[in-house]
Protein backbone atom coordinates (compact mmCIF):
# COMPACT_ATOMS: atom_id res chain seq x y z
CA UNK A 1 0.00 0.00 0.00
CA UNK A 2 1.38 3.43 -0.97
CA UNK A 3 1.78 6.23 1.54
CA UNK A 4 -1.16 8.11 -0.02
CA UNK A 5 -3.37 5.00 0.06
CA UNK A 6 -2.50 4.53 3.71
CA UNK A 7 -3.59 8.11 4.36
CA UNK A 8 -6.84 7.55 2.47
CA UNK A 9 -7.50 4.37 4.48
CA UNK A 10 -6.94 6.29 7.69
CA UNK A 11 -9.08 9.14 6.34
CA UNK A 12 -6.55 11.92 6.84
CA UNK A 13 -5.57 14.71 4.40
CA UNK A 14 -2.21 14.81 2.64
CA UNK A 15 -1.42 18.23 4.09
CA UNK A 16 -2.35 19.40 7.61
CA UNK A 17 -1.67 22.14 10.10
CA UNK A 18 0.91 21.26 12.72
CA UNK A 19 -0.46 19.50 15.79
CA UNK A 20 -3.37 17.68 14.13
CA UNK A 21 -3.09 13.90 13.77
CA UNK A 22 -6.58 12.46 14.41
CA UNK A 23 -8.50 10.65 11.69
CA UNK A 24 -11.33 12.56 10.06
CA UNK A 25 -14.86 11.24 10.60
CA UNK A 26 -17.20 10.55 7.69
CA UNK A 27 -20.79 11.64 8.18
CA UNK A 28 -23.79 12.61 6.07
CA UNK A 29 -24.83 16.25 6.11
CA UNK A 30 -28.21 14.98 7.27
CA UNK A 31 -26.54 13.65 10.45
CA UNK A 32 -25.43 17.18 11.24
CA UNK A 33 -28.50 19.24 10.45
CA UNK A 34 -31.51 19.89 8.23
CA UNK A 35 -32.22 21.82 5.04
CA UNK A 36 -34.11 25.06 5.54
CA UNK A 37 -35.62 27.68 3.24
CA UNK A 38 -37.58 30.91 3.45
CA UNK A 39 -41.35 30.95 3.24
CA UNK A 40 -42.76 31.25 -0.27
CA UNK A 41 -43.16 34.76 -1.66
CA UNK A 42 -45.82 35.22 -4.34
CA UNK A 43 -45.43 37.56 -7.29
CA UNK A 44 -48.16 39.92 -6.11
CA UNK A 45 -46.16 40.42 -2.88
CA UNK A 46 -43.16 41.78 -4.81
CA UNK A 47 -42.37 45.01 -6.61
CA UNK A 48 -39.59 46.34 -8.87
CA UNK A 49 -38.42 48.66 -6.10
CA UNK A 50 -38.83 48.58 -2.39
CA UNK A 51 -37.29 48.20 1.03
CA UNK A 52 -36.01 44.61 1.19
CA UNK A 53 -34.40 42.80 -1.78
CA UNK A 54 -35.96 39.49 -2.78
CA UNK A 55 -33.41 37.21 -4.43
CA UNK A 56 -34.69 34.72 -6.97
CA UNK A 57 -32.53 32.02 -8.46
CA UNK A 58 -31.68 34.26 -11.43
CA UNK A 59 -30.39 37.07 -9.20
CA UNK A 60 -28.81 34.89 -6.50
CA UNK A 61 -25.40 36.36 -5.73
CA UNK A 62 -26.11 39.28 -8.07
CA UNK A 63 -28.08 42.53 -8.08
CA UNK A 64 -31.75 42.02 -7.09
CA UNK A 65 -34.56 43.02 -9.45
CA UNK A 66 -37.43 42.34 -7.05
CA UNK A 67 -38.33 43.62 -3.57
CA UNK A 68 -40.76 43.04 -0.71
CA UNK A 69 -42.00 45.39 1.99
CA UNK A 70 -40.19 45.74 5.31
CA UNK A 71 -43.45 44.86 7.09
CA UNK A 72 -43.75 41.53 5.27
CA UNK A 73 -40.05 40.81 5.77
CA UNK A 74 -40.21 41.40 9.53
CA UNK A 75 -43.32 39.23 9.85
CA UNK A 76 -41.89 36.29 7.87
CA UNK A 77 -38.47 36.55 9.50
CA UNK A 78 -40.03 36.25 12.96
CA UNK A 79 -42.44 33.42 12.09
CA UNK A 80 -40.57 31.20 9.61
CA UNK A 81 -37.06 29.79 9.01
CA UNK A 82 -34.44 32.43 8.33
CA UNK A 83 -30.64 32.08 7.92
CA UNK A 84 -28.25 33.11 10.66
CA UNK A 85 -25.18 35.23 10.02
CA UNK A 86 -22.53 32.96 8.50
CA UNK A 87 -24.95 30.37 7.11
CA UNK A 88 -24.10 29.15 3.61
CA UNK A 89 -26.90 29.72 1.10
CA UNK A 90 -26.99 27.18 -1.74
CA UNK A 91 -28.60 27.41 -5.19
CA UNK A 92 -30.83 24.37 -5.67
CA UNK A 93 -31.79 25.04 -9.30
CA UNK A 94 -30.28 26.69 -12.35
CA UNK A 95 -26.51 26.57 -11.84
CA UNK A 96 -26.87 24.24 -8.88
CA UNK A 97 -24.49 24.32 -5.94
CA UNK A 98 -23.49 27.99 -6.08
CA UNK A 99 -22.92 29.41 -2.61
CA UNK A 100 -23.30 32.79 -0.92
CA UNK A 101 -22.42 33.48 2.71
CA UNK A 102 -25.28 35.24 4.50
CA UNK A 103 -23.80 38.30 6.23
CA UNK A 104 -26.81 39.56 8.17
CA UNK A 105 -28.28 42.06 5.71
CA UNK A 106 -32.04 42.45 5.29
CA UNK A 107 -32.85 40.17 2.36
CA UNK A 108 -35.26 37.38 1.49
CA UNK A 109 -34.60 34.34 -0.66
CA UNK A 110 -36.78 32.32 -3.04
CA UNK A 111 -38.09 29.19 -1.37
CA UNK A 112 -36.89 25.75 -2.57
CA UNK A 113 -34.50 27.34 -5.08
CA UNK A 114 -32.24 28.87 -2.41
CA UNK A 115 -31.67 26.83 0.73
CA UNK A 116 -29.22 26.41 3.61
CA UNK A 117 -28.14 23.72 6.04
CA UNK A 118 -29.18 24.48 9.61
CA UNK A 119 -26.69 22.47 11.63
CA UNK A 120 -25.46 21.87 15.13
CA UNK A 121 -22.15 22.71 16.75
CA UNK A 122 -20.19 19.90 15.07
CA UNK A 123 -19.67 21.86 11.87
CA UNK A 124 -17.98 25.20 11.20
CA UNK A 125 -19.55 27.27 8.43
CA UNK A 126 -16.15 28.39 7.13
CA UNK A 127 -15.23 24.72 6.62
CA UNK A 128 -18.67 23.86 5.20
CA UNK A 129 -18.37 26.71 2.68
CA UNK A 130 -15.19 25.27 1.15
CA UNK A 131 -16.63 21.75 1.18
CA UNK A 132 -19.72 22.94 -0.71
CA UNK A 133 -17.64 24.93 -3.21
CA UNK A 134 -15.62 21.86 -4.17
CA UNK A 135 -18.65 19.54 -4.29
CA UNK A 136 -19.69 18.43 -7.78
CA UNK A 137 -23.47 18.33 -7.55
CA UNK A 138 -24.18 17.90 -11.26
CA UNK A 139 -23.47 14.16 -11.01
CA UNK A 140 -25.14 12.24 -8.21
CA UNK A 141 -25.08 8.44 -8.27
CA UNK A 142 -24.09 8.47 -11.92
CA UNK A 143 -27.01 10.54 -13.19
CA UNK A 144 -27.15 14.15 -14.32
CA UNK A 145 -29.45 16.32 -12.19
CA UNK A 146 -30.98 19.72 -12.92
CA UNK A 147 -31.87 20.64 -9.37
CA UNK A 148 -30.88 19.83 -5.83
CA UNK A 149 -33.49 18.21 -3.65
CA UNK A 150 -33.28 18.18 0.12
CA UNK A 151 -32.39 14.48 0.08
CA UNK A 152 -29.43 15.15 -2.24
CA UNK A 153 -27.96 17.58 0.26
CA UNK A 154 -28.78 15.52 3.35
CA UNK A 155 -27.33 12.32 1.86
CA UNK A 156 -24.08 14.01 0.82
CA UNK A 157 -21.12 12.50 2.68
CA UNK A 158 -18.60 14.80 4.32
CA UNK A 159 -15.29 14.00 6.00
CA UNK A 160 -14.92 16.02 9.18
CA UNK A 161 -11.93 16.82 11.37
CA UNK A 162 -12.31 18.12 14.91
CA UNK A 163 -13.73 21.64 15.25
CA UNK A 164 -10.36 23.31 15.85
CA UNK A 165 -8.93 21.89 12.62
CA UNK A 166 -12.12 22.82 10.74
CA UNK A 167 -11.71 26.36 12.01
CA UNK A 168 -8.07 26.69 10.92
CA UNK A 169 -8.82 25.26 7.47
CA UNK A 170 -11.84 27.54 7.07
CA UNK A 171 -9.87 30.61 8.15
CA UNK A 172 -7.09 29.83 5.67
CA UNK A 173 -9.44 29.62 2.71
CA UNK A 174 -11.42 32.63 3.86
CA UNK A 175 -8.13 34.54 3.71
CA UNK A 176 -7.60 33.29 0.15
CA UNK A 177 -11.13 34.29 -0.86
CA UNK A 178 -10.83 37.77 0.67
CA UNK A 179 -7.44 38.38 -0.96
CA UNK A 180 -8.70 37.19 -4.35
CA UNK A 181 -11.79 39.40 -4.02
CA UNK A 182 -9.58 42.38 -3.13
CA UNK A 183 -7.42 41.95 -6.24
CA UNK A 184 -10.49 41.38 -8.41
CA UNK A 185 -12.00 44.63 -7.14
CA UNK A 186 -8.75 46.54 -7.75
CA UNK A 187 -8.60 44.98 -11.22
CA UNK A 188 -12.19 46.05 -11.91
CA UNK A 189 -11.56 49.59 -10.66
CA UNK A 190 -8.50 49.96 -12.89
CA UNK A 191 -10.48 48.78 -15.91
CA UNK A 192 -13.29 51.23 -15.11
CA UNK A 193 -10.82 54.08 -14.61
CA UNK A 194 -9.12 53.34 -17.91
CA UNK A 195 -12.49 53.22 -19.67
CA UNK A 196 -13.38 56.64 -18.24
CA UNK A 197 -10.00 58.15 -19.17
CA UNK A 198 -10.22 56.79 -22.71
CA UNK A 199 -13.44 58.76 -23.16
CA UNK A 200 -11.89 62.00 -21.88
CA UNK A 201 -8.22 62.03 -22.94
CA UNK A 202 -8.74 61.73 -26.70
CA UNK A 203 -10.17 64.58 -28.77
CA UNK A 204 -13.74 64.48 -30.03
CA UNK A 205 -15.04 66.28 -33.12
CA UNK A 206 -14.22 69.64 -31.50
CA UNK A 207 -10.53 68.74 -31.64
CA UNK A 208 -10.10 69.14 -27.88
CA UNK A 209 -9.88 66.39 -25.23
CA UNK A 210 -12.01 66.90 -22.11
CA UNK A 211 -9.04 66.03 -19.89
CA UNK A 212 -5.40 66.90 -20.59
CA UNK A 213 -1.99 66.97 -18.98
CA UNK A 214 -0.87 70.36 -17.75
CA UNK A 215 0.82 72.55 -20.33
CA UNK A 216 -1.01 71.26 -23.42
CA UNK A 217 -3.67 73.52 -24.93
CA UNK A 218 -3.37 73.18 -28.73
CA UNK A 219 -6.19 71.82 -30.83
CA UNK A 220 -5.72 68.27 -32.10
CA UNK A 221 -5.69 67.70 -35.86
CA UNK A 222 -7.80 65.14 -37.70
CA UNK A 223 -5.82 63.07 -40.18
CA UNK A 224 -6.08 59.74 -41.93
CA UNK A 225 -4.02 57.11 -40.14
CA UNK A 226 -2.23 56.10 -43.33
CA UNK A 227 -0.95 59.66 -43.77
CA UNK A 228 0.67 59.83 -40.33
CA UNK A 229 2.51 56.50 -40.15
CA UNK A 230 5.55 54.99 -41.90
CA UNK A 231 3.60 52.01 -43.21
CA UNK A 232 0.84 49.49 -42.54
CA UNK A 233 1.37 45.89 -43.63
CA UNK A 234 -0.62 42.68 -43.50
CA UNK A 235 0.82 39.56 -41.94
CA UNK A 236 1.96 36.58 -43.98
CA UNK A 237 2.35 32.82 -43.68
CA UNK A 238 4.33 31.16 -40.89
CA UNK A 239 7.64 29.48 -41.65
CA UNK A 240 6.72 26.39 -39.61
CA UNK A 241 10.15 24.80 -40.06
CA UNK A 242 11.76 27.63 -38.10
CA UNK A 243 8.97 28.25 -35.56
CA UNK A 244 10.10 27.63 -31.96
CA UNK A 245 8.22 27.31 -28.66
CA UNK A 246 10.77 29.70 -27.12
CA UNK A 247 12.99 32.22 -28.78
CA UNK A 248 14.01 35.84 -29.29
CA UNK A 249 11.46 37.24 -31.75
CA UNK A 250 7.73 36.53 -31.22
CA UNK A 251 5.40 35.53 -34.02
CA UNK A 252 1.96 37.09 -33.51
CA UNK A 253 -1.26 35.68 -34.96
CA UNK A 254 -4.64 37.32 -35.40
CA UNK A 255 -5.71 36.23 -31.92
CA UNK A 256 -6.20 37.64 -28.42
CA UNK A 257 -5.30 34.57 -26.37
CA UNK A 258 -1.71 34.27 -25.09
CA UNK A 259 -1.13 37.85 -26.25
CA UNK A 260 -1.40 36.56 -29.82
CA UNK A 261 1.89 34.62 -29.61
CA UNK A 262 2.00 31.40 -31.65
CA UNK A 263 5.75 30.87 -31.40
CA UNK A 264 9.15 32.48 -31.92
CA UNK A 265 11.88 32.86 -34.52
CA UNK A 266 15.46 32.59 -33.39
CA UNK A 267 17.00 35.24 -35.64
CA UNK A 268 14.46 36.75 -38.02
CA UNK A 269 11.65 39.24 -37.77
CA UNK A 270 9.60 41.33 -40.16
CA UNK A 271 8.53 44.36 -38.10
CA UNK A 272 10.89 46.45 -35.99
CA UNK A 273 9.55 47.64 -32.65
CA UNK A 274 8.09 49.84 -31.33
CA UNK A 275 5.00 49.13 -33.40
CA UNK A 276 1.30 48.35 -33.13
CA UNK A 277 -0.65 45.31 -34.31
CA UNK A 278 -4.36 45.39 -35.20
CA UNK A 279 -6.62 42.35 -35.55
CA UNK A 280 -8.17 42.00 -39.01
CA UNK A 281 -10.64 39.13 -38.47
CA UNK A 282 -12.75 37.76 -35.62
CA UNK A 283 -12.61 40.38 -32.84
CA UNK A 284 -11.45 42.93 -35.35
CA UNK A 285 -9.87 46.33 -34.94
CA UNK A 286 -8.23 45.59 -31.59
CA UNK A 287 -4.85 47.31 -31.37
CA UNK A 288 -1.90 46.19 -29.24
CA UNK A 289 1.40 47.99 -28.66
CA UNK A 290 4.49 45.85 -29.33
CA UNK A 291 7.89 46.56 -27.80
CA UNK A 292 9.85 43.62 -29.29
CA UNK A 293 10.74 43.05 -32.95
CA UNK A 294 8.22 40.53 -34.33
CA UNK A 295 6.59 38.83 -37.30
CA UNK A 296 2.81 39.15 -37.95
CA UNK A 297 0.80 36.24 -39.32
CA UNK A 298 -2.01 36.29 -41.91
CA UNK A 299 -4.99 38.57 -41.05
CA UNK A 300 -2.98 40.52 -38.47
CA UNK A 301 -2.07 44.07 -39.47
CA UNK A 302 1.08 45.85 -38.27
CA UNK A 303 1.72 49.59 -38.05
CA UNK A 304 5.17 51.18 -38.00
CA UNK A 305 5.24 54.87 -37.12
CA UNK A 306 6.86 57.71 -35.20
CA UNK A 307 3.87 57.87 -32.87
CA UNK A 308 4.09 56.62 -29.31
CA UNK A 309 2.92 53.03 -29.74
CA UNK A 310 0.86 52.96 -26.52
CA UNK A 311 -0.86 56.21 -27.49
CA UNK A 312 -1.61 54.78 -30.93
CA UNK A 313 -2.91 51.52 -29.46
CA UNK A 314 -5.48 53.29 -27.33
CA UNK A 315 -6.36 55.85 -30.00
CA UNK A 316 -7.23 53.06 -32.44
CA UNK A 317 -9.15 51.15 -29.78
CA UNK A 318 -11.41 54.17 -29.28
CA UNK A 319 -12.19 54.15 -33.02
CA UNK A 320 -12.97 50.53 -33.89
CA UNK A 321 -14.84 50.06 -37.17
CA UNK A 322 -14.89 47.47 -39.92
CA UNK A 323 -16.30 46.58 -43.31
CA UNK A 324 -18.34 43.58 -44.40
CA UNK A 325 -16.98 41.20 -47.02
CA UNK A 326 -19.30 38.35 -48.03
CA UNK A 327 -20.85 38.62 -44.57
CA UNK A 328 -17.56 38.15 -42.70
CA UNK A 329 -16.29 41.14 -40.69
CA UNK A 330 -12.79 42.12 -41.71
CA UNK A 331 -10.33 44.97 -41.54
CA UNK A 332 -7.89 45.46 -44.40
CA UNK A 333 -4.82 47.67 -44.83
CA UNK A 334 -6.71 50.24 -46.99
CA UNK A 335 -9.59 50.37 -44.49
CA UNK A 336 -7.26 50.86 -41.52
CA UNK A 337 -5.30 53.48 -43.47
CA UNK A 338 -8.52 55.45 -43.98
CA UNK A 339 -9.29 55.69 -40.25
CA UNK A 340 -9.84 59.39 -39.53
CA UNK A 341 -8.29 60.08 -36.14
CA UNK A 342 -7.39 63.14 -34.07
CA UNK A 343 -3.71 63.57 -33.19
CA UNK A 344 -2.09 66.11 -30.84
CA UNK A 345 0.26 68.58 -32.46
CA UNK A 346 3.05 67.80 -30.01
CA UNK A 347 4.56 64.32 -29.72
CA UNK A 348 5.17 64.96 -26.01
CA UNK A 349 1.42 64.89 -25.37
CA UNK A 350 1.26 61.49 -27.06
CA UNK A 351 4.11 60.26 -24.86
CA UNK A 352 2.43 61.40 -21.64
CA UNK A 353 -0.84 59.73 -22.60
CA UNK A 354 0.89 56.58 -23.82
CA UNK A 355 2.92 56.22 -20.61
CA UNK A 356 -0.19 56.65 -18.48
CA UNK A 357 -2.10 53.87 -20.23
CA UNK A 358 0.98 51.63 -20.34
CA UNK A 359 1.28 51.98 -16.56
CA UNK A 360 -2.41 51.24 -16.05
CA UNK A 361 -2.22 48.15 -18.26
CA UNK A 362 0.83 46.96 -16.33
CA UNK A 363 -0.97 47.33 -12.98
CA UNK A 364 -4.06 45.59 -14.36
CA UNK A 365 -1.93 42.69 -15.59
CA UNK A 366 -0.16 42.43 -12.21
CA UNK A 367 -3.50 42.14 -10.42
CA UNK A 368 -4.67 39.50 -12.91
CA UNK A 369 -1.47 37.50 -12.38
CA UNK A 370 -1.95 37.67 -8.62
CA UNK A 371 -5.56 36.53 -9.00
CA UNK A 372 -4.53 33.61 -11.23
CA UNK A 373 -1.69 32.57 -8.91
CA UNK A 374 -3.88 32.74 -5.80
CA UNK A 375 -6.59 30.68 -7.47
CA UNK A 376 -4.07 28.04 -8.57
CA UNK A 377 -2.60 27.85 -5.06
CA UNK A 378 -6.06 27.62 -3.53
CA UNK A 379 -7.05 24.77 -5.87
CA UNK A 380 -3.87 22.88 -5.00
CA UNK A 381 -4.41 23.31 -1.27
CA UNK A 382 -8.06 22.28 -1.51
CA UNK A 383 -6.95 19.00 -3.07
CA UNK A 384 -4.38 18.34 -0.35
CA UNK A 385 -6.14 19.67 2.78
CA UNK A 386 -9.48 17.87 2.38
CA UNK A 387 -10.18 14.14 2.48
Amino acid sequence: MTKQNEKDAKRVPELRFKGFTDDWEQRKLGDLGSVQMNKRIFKDQTSESGEVPFFKIGTFGKKPDSFISKKLFDEYKSKYPYPKVGDILISASGSIGRTVVYKGEDAYFQDSNIVWLEHDGRLKNSFLEQFLKRTKWNKIEGSTIKRLYNKDILNKKINLPKLKEQEKIGQLFQYFDKTITLHEEQHRQLEQLKKALLQKMFADETGYPALRFKGFTEKWEQRKLGETVVNIVAGGDINKAELLSKGKYPVYANALTNNGIVGYYASQYRIAAPAVTVTGRGDIGIAKARDINFTPVVRLLAISSQHNNYFLENLINTHRSFAESTGVPQLTVPQLSNYKLYFPQKINEEVFIGKLFKKMDHLTTLHQHKIDNLKRLKRALLQKMFV
